[in-house]
């Protein structure tokens, strides 16, 4: 799968979580920041998208501890909170 379609693939799915707050979590977060990523970067996303929204709302806000394996550079930046935008 060449990048371009891969990176839509991706945001779709970052978007239809099944939950309003893991949408705009995981939306927001691919919408303002994927652009900088590289293929290691998109590899841990594709990865945290197969992950429980519970889990990964509970290692963004800190309630619950992250594991080892999602520990790092992204995870602290998607723990920033700042790229959600809620519409009114």
């Amino acid at each position: 799968m060449d990048r371009e379609d891969r990176l839509k693939r991706l945001r779709f799915r970052a978007w239809h979580r099944g939950t309003r707050e893991a949408d705009y979590m995981m939306g927001g977060f691919f919408d303002r920041l994927h652009q900088g990523w590289d293929d290691v970067s998109l590899d841990w996303f594709e990865g945290l998208l197969g992950q429980e929204d519970p889990d990964i709302l509970g290692w963004v806000l800190g309630t619950i501890p992250v594991p080892p394996e999602w520990r790092g550079p992204m995870m602290e930046r998607m723990q920033r909170i700042d790229y959600v935008d809620i519409p009114r």
